[in-house]
C-alpha cells in the first residue's frame, strides 16, 4: 500500500459537515484505509478575490492507505468533489469541498493532471499544520519526510 496524504478545506455551507462527508468519501475508496486525520482548524483564506475574502475555511489533513494508483486516487478525489456540488467557475473562489492531494508515497511528478507532491503545499499552515498534526511534515524544497503516524 502507498500512503497518500490529503488536504481538505470547506468555506461554504455546513463546513465541518463537509469536510466529514469528504473524509469518509475518501475513506470509502476501494483498496483504501485511512489511517489519521487532523483536528478541524479555522483559518483566513489565502489567495482569494477580494470579495470572498471573509469567507474563513475550515481545513483538515489525512494520511491514507492505498492500492490504487496516483492517478485514480486523484480522479477519485476530483469526483468526490464534483459530488458534492463543488464549481469551479472563480479562480480561488468559495468552494463547498476542496481536496488537494499533497504527497502520494514520495513520488515525484510533474504531468498536466498531476503534480507530486503539492507544488505549494509546504508554503500554507493550513495544509502544514494539520499534516504535522499527524505526523507528517512537509519540506519546502519538494522533499518530503515521514507519513508515518
Amino acid at each position: 500500500m502507498t500512503r497518500a496524504a490529503v488536504s481538505l478545506g470547506s468555506n461554504m455551507g455546513d463546513r465541518a459537515a463537509n469536510l466529514a462527508r469528504a473524509l469518509a468519501a475518501l475513506a470509502d475508496f476501494p483498496a483504501t484505509r485511512l489511517v489519521a486525520a487532523s483536528s478541524v482548524v479555522e483559518t483566513e483564506p489565502v489567495g482569494v478575490p477580494e470579495e470572498f475574502a471573509h469567507m474563513k475555511f475550515l481545513n483538515q489533513a489525512a494520511l491514507l492507505d492505498t492500492d490504487l494508483s496516483p492517478e485514480e486516487f486523484s480522479r477519485r478525489m476530483h469526483a468526490v468533489e464534483d459530488a458534492m456540488g463543488r464549481v469551479r467557475t472563480v479562480r480561488n473562489g468559495p468552494r463547498v469541498i476542496d481536496i488537494d492531494l499533497i504527497d502520494f508515497g514520495g513520488i515525484v511528478r510533474d504531468a498536466p493532471d498531476l503534480t507530486l507532491p503539492h507544488p505549494r503545499a509546504a508554503e500554507r499552515d493550513f495544509v502544514t499544520r494539520p499534516l504535522s498534526e499527524i505526523g507528517f511534515r512537509l519540506v519546502p524544497d519538494r522533499q518530503i519526510e515521514g507519513g508515518a503516524c
